[in-house]
């Protein structure tokens, strides 16, 4: 089931929240697995027999924490260690199966000319999300900062609909404390007004900026994956077109998923922060993703050894880090080179800040940071490519045409204003073709408009920063005038983005993190 779908606003969601609250009303435990139940039903909507996968899952990481936690109280710390260390071992081999079976079996038969096929393994939705934040409960339990909460909640803090198959990866304690607060069971106006203004302005990027943009996304993938060679502008308005649909896709999943959640009185931590708007690649990871970039960084780069023996050794870590980081989002060597690409674009980056220090140099100044925003932009389009493409050389083709090196050419319509001054734009390589105008001025005008939004507008956080949107979210001074409250101005606003939102869902279209 899809939050941009009308099975889900008009029949799920009310009839959730409205027996929600009225179950809550006479039971608090009713209520919780009344939205666990609902949960499960919502997770079914898409394959009814990977339910039992997830209740498999839940009860199995639940009796993990329980075993753990009980040899810890009696102070069996190796037969704690033992649990979770099979615990953990456990989960992994669940998702290795679901999503890297076919990848590794294909690789070794290619590389060894065994022939060894294997069946498709079809890839649990979400798997991936509620396998990580199992993970991270079982290494909390075992650290002692975690222990096994009641059962409704467990089962309620996995499988909670607004987060279950697109994220955010959440922590023990952020969530199991909020299902144990009476206000979660009363309704709430402000949680309704602030939920459905943060829901409706997700459904929008979601549904008219991100699909909207969508269609000018596979000209130059599909081009070079055909064996063809995308022009300069072709392969730029692909990818760029892409760094927008991916950016307001996410954007909009996230601010529906922290909405949805809203509505129940629980917040969801932040998970996206205007990334596009980072200053170089670390700030850029601080602001995409985030709790997946926690999770990294707290159960992978931290116990690799993070920083603490040397640079060397801090450029290992982070190359494990982020080759694991990209093949964790899909199994295919585009996403491992992906990975690979920010990999070394953290280890740049770390390396010029050292330099830095080391001289006592201190870089500021407007055009400063104007070139370290460019900077890290361009970066982060580039390895968009390889996220995006099919495979390697389809990658490939597109930044060849990127660097230029199958021409550049232009629609013949375009050249009309130029005049006289055609024949020196000629002189200079660039070549025009009949036909294509009108698209390629709508692809760069949806190009343009969305990275002004992306770039210079507050994003929904900021604009709703005085009552409090989404955990781990900090008060900031900011220059923007626009401020969220609940009045007619704004009720009108959230309407009629809310119908341009709910008029744009002629066509059913997945959310882009559905697929990790």
């Amino acid at each position: 089931m899809l939050f941009n779908s009308y099975g889900f606003l008009l029949l799920f969601l009310p009839v959730t929240v409205a027996a929600y609250f009225i179950i809550a009303r006479h039971s608090h435990a009713a209520g919780a697995g009344w939205l666990a139940l609902a949960s499960f039903f919502f997770y079914g909507w898409w394959s009814p027999r990977y339910v039992l996968l997830l209740l498999a899952s839940v009860a199995f990481n639940y009796s993990v924490g329980r075993l753990c936690s009980g040899a810890l109280l009696t102070g069996r710390a190796r037969r704690a260690w033992q649990i979770t260390f099979a615990g953990v071992v456990t989960d992994l081999l669940c998702l290795g199966y679901f999503k890297y079976a076919n990848f590794f079996v294909s690789n070794w038969s290619a590389l060894t000319a065994s022939g060894w096929t294997i069946e498709t393994v079809v890839l649990p939705i979400g798997i991936s999300f509620f396998t990580f934040t199992q993970i991270a409960f079982l290494v909390d339990t075992y650290q002692g900062k975690a222990r096994a909460y009641n059962p409704i909640h467990y089962a309620l803090f996995v499988s909670y609909f607004p987060h279950l198959v697109a994220g955010p990866i959440l922590h023990h304690k952020e969530m199991m404390p909020q299902f144990e607060e009476p206000r979660v069971y009363r309704p709430n106006a402000e949680n309704f007004a602030v939920g459905l203004t943060i829901f409706f302005i997700g459904l929008f990027k979601k549904a008219v900026l991100a699909d909207g943009v969508a269609p000018y996304v596979p000209t130059a993938f599909q081009d070079a994956a055909s064996g063809g060679m995308p022009s300069f502008f072709d392969a730029w308005g692909s990818a760029l077109a892409y760094t927008c649909q991916l950016y307001f896709d996410f954007s909009g999943y996230s601010d529906m998923a922290i909405g949805l959640s809203r509505l129940f009185g629980i917040v969801l931590p932040l998970n996206f922060n205007s990334p596009y708007k980072a200053q170089n690649i670390v700030e850029f990871w601080r602001r995409w993703h985030m709790t997946l970039s926690r999770f990294l960084r707290e159960y992978l780069y931290f116990p690799l050894g993070g920083n603490r023996h040397g640079p060397m050794r801090r450029h290992l870590n982070l190359l494990i880090t982020m080759l694991l980081g990209g093949l964790w989002h899909g199994a295919a060597w585009t996403f491992v080179v992906w990975g690979a690409f920010h990999a070394i674009y953290l280890m740049i980056n770390h390396t010029w800040h050292a330099c830095c220090e080391a001289m006592g140099f201190k870089p500021r100044g407007f055009a400063y940071r104007l070139f370290s925003h460019g900077a890290t932009l361009l970066a982060v389009v580039v390895a968009w490519v390889f996220f995006r493409a099919s495979d390697l050389s389809t990658a490939l083709g597109v930044l060849q045409g990127m660097l230029g090196m199958n021409g550049v050419t232009l629609p013949a319509a375009l050249a009309t204003p130029l005049g006289g001054s055609m024949r020196y734009v000629e002189q200079i390589g660039i070549a025009f073709t009949l036909g294509g105008a009108g698209q390629f001025v709508k692809m760069y005008s949806w190009i343009t408009i969305l990275l002004a939004i992306a770039l210079f507008l507050p994003n929904t956080q900021e604009l709703m920063r005085d009552y409090r949107p989404a955990l781990g979210y900090h008060v900031t001074p900011t220059a923007f005038l626009l401020r969220w409250t609940p009045n007619r101005r704004w009720a009108i606003a959230a309407a009629l983005i809310a119908g341009v939102g709910i008029l744009s869902l002629y066509r059913r279209s997945e959310f882009i993190y559905f697929q990790f």
